[in-house]
């Protein structure tokens, strides 16, 4: 098992930035994949961005590409999301999660196996 703990959420302008972090123990070397998805109130959980583990090769949302970051400090066990150029639709409750698995897609949420408890991002026009 992986326990995974955010942090790094806050309440921003428009045009601000913020870095997320999550850091996980346990069974680390067993995940092959994390993630950061995020959930707003009455909206279903949607994945933000994605990384292997090893080649730490990252994938995004479009909605995010070229404003968001991900990355993996594997020395300090650590996983990052550094969001810049902050939009209003970006305010959402931020999750971190891991999974064994490669092969699946990576923005599908019921394929991952640990998730942390979320930290929250609030966005103000």
């Amino acid at each position: 098992q992986v326990q995974l703990v955010e942090s790094g959420g806050g309440s921003v302008q428009t045009g601000g930035s913020l870095r997320l972090s999550c850091v996980r123990s346990g069974d680390t070397n067993s995940r092959k994949f994390m993630a950061w998805f995020r959930q707003a109130p009455g909206k279903e959980r949607e994945a933000v961005a994605a990384i292997t583990t090893r080649q730490r090769y990252p994938f995004y949302a479009d909605s995010v590409k070229g404003r968001f970051t991900i990355s993996l400090d594997n020395t300090k066990n650590t996983l990052y999301l550094q969001m810049n150029s902050l939009k209003p639709e970006d305010t959402a409750m931020y999750y971190c999660a891991a999974r064994r698995d490669v092969a699946p897609m990576w923005n599908d949420k019921g394929t991952y196996d640990d998730w942390g408890q979320g930290t929250q991002v609030t966005v103000s026009s």
